[in-house]
């Protein structure tokens, strides 16, 4: 495939696997292998077998056992990231460019020779009834789960479990995991939709070569997309007499990254909920002091774009915070002011410039962009897009946007702040 520009190249193996790179002039070097399968890809019944399976895939590989690829990894001095979300699987390594084959091959050996002891299986699945208990201590992280399940059932018929789980899976899901259900699993992890991402100062030949050198042998693996299937206008509130605030989730559609309002949505997300000067902050708390904290943002699942926004206040007040936050939803088919515009299409190059500076951050960005968007998006080029955005061209978007009116409302307290009955808008 042609190069997207002259610092960022993609090209795809013979596999399927995509490469997204692009040269920096660095010592070091950043890579991110995004695989597409995630907790909605759990089987039914089988909730939380991708979070098992990604920590048992480092319990050995190429031969080693859990503790020697450890010191396989530490050995090289790079830093280890990446996880399990929703839709995607990450492995992402940083360090010193002499290091990168070394590490890229070591997170070849994980997906292709891992060890998978049987005897570890136990002490994994026990460490994620921990990591579910643990949402009792969370209130943020428990409502975010039930709002998924209440916005996000699983559709009738389908094998995969879908997004009304955290990626810890449930108790049940959890108990009936055996050893061959998780290999089985991981015929899933392959070359069929994923993606590399790396930034390092080599000569494009050299990463592809290497990429194919070390890849070439991943199995074809699988890439289905779980339909996100929204509920519109549900409510719900989870019970929780012990709770000090009564904390709110509001879910509700957005854009397509594939979408040409993409832009336009994101500016408009700023000025939601993109600082002190935002609308969100300044109604909720700078007004009112109805809350400390409110938050607004993009949520990308199916290939669709939704607007999550988060907030808590006092059990007194939710019903009133509520209906702020219900209020400035609906105020945005209204328009921007031109200020509150500059402002949000200043913040959002700012993050997209500062995010662009770390090498991981680019790297993610890459698999991120061919991921959702199908190319890479050159930084240059996406701030130019960004500064070519006009107030009336933002504004026309959002005259056609009612976020409120098919808004799903899920809280969590001592008392719901609202009836219960779903709208279904």
């Amino acid at each position: 495939m042609p190069a997207s520009s002259p610092a960022a190249h993609l090209w795809t193996l013979p596999g399927g696997l995509r490469l997204a790179f692009e040269r920096r002039r660095s010592p070091g070097f950043a890579f991110d292998l995004r695989l597409p399968v995630g907790s909605a890809h759990d089987p039914v019944g089988l909730e939380g077998a991708g979070g098992v399976l990604e920590e048992w895939l480092f319990k050995g590989a190429g031969g080693r056992g859990a503790r020697a690829l450890q010191d396989a990894f530490d050995d090289l001095g790079v830093r280890r990231g990446g996880g399990v979300g929703p839709e995607a699987t990450r492995l992402s390594v940083s360090g010193l460019q002499a290091d990168l084959r070394a590490a890229l091959a070591l997170c070849a050996d994980v997906l292709t020779q891992p060890e998978l002891p049987d005897a570890e299986l136990p002490v994994l699945t026990d460490l994620a009834r921990q990591d579910l208990e643990g949402l009792d201590d969370s209130p943020a992280d428990r409502l975010a789960a039930s709002a998924r399940q209440a916005a996000f059932p699983r559709p009738p018929g389908s094998p995969f479990a879908g997004y009304a789980h955290p990626v810890s899976g449930t108790l049940a899901g959890l108990s009936a995991l055996t050893p061959g259900a998780l290999r089985a699993h991981l015929a899933r992890y392959g070359q069929a939709g994923a993606v590399l991402g790396v930034v390092a100062d080599l000569p494009p030949e050299a990463v592809l070569d290497l990429a194919q050198t070390v890849l070439g042998p991943l199995r074809p693996g699988h890439d289905d997309t779980v339909p996100a299937t929204f509920v519109r206008g549900e409510r719900a509130h989870v019970p929780d007499e012990a709770a000090e605030q009564t904390h709110l989730s509001l879910l509700a559609p957005g854009v397509s990254p594939q979408s040409p309002d993409w832009l336009p949505w994101q500016v408009a997300l700023n000025a939601l909920s993109g600082g002190s000067a935002s609308r969100l902050f300044h109604a909720v708390r700078e007004e009112r002091g109805l809350a400390y904290a409110v938050s607004a943002g993009p949520v990308i699942l199916g290939g669709q774009g939704f607007l999550s926004v988060y907030t808590g206040s006092t059990p007194a007040r939710a019903a009133e915070t509520l209906a702020v936050v219900q209020d400035e939803l609906a105020r945005l088919p209204r328009g921007l002011e031109q200020a509150e515009f500059e402002r949000a299409r200043a913040g959002l190059a700012a993050n997209l410039v500062f995010g662009a500076e770390s090498l991981r951050g680019r790297a993610h960005a890459l698999t991120r962009d061919v991921a959702l968007f199908g190319a890479v998006r050159p930084v240059v080029a996406l701030r130019a897009a960004i500064q070519a955005l006009t107030l009336d061209r933002v504004n026309a978007f959002l005259a056609a946007y009612h976020p409120a009116q098919a808004a799903a409302v899920v809280t969590l307290g001592p008392a719901a702040p609202l009836p219960l009955e779903p709208t279904h808008a």
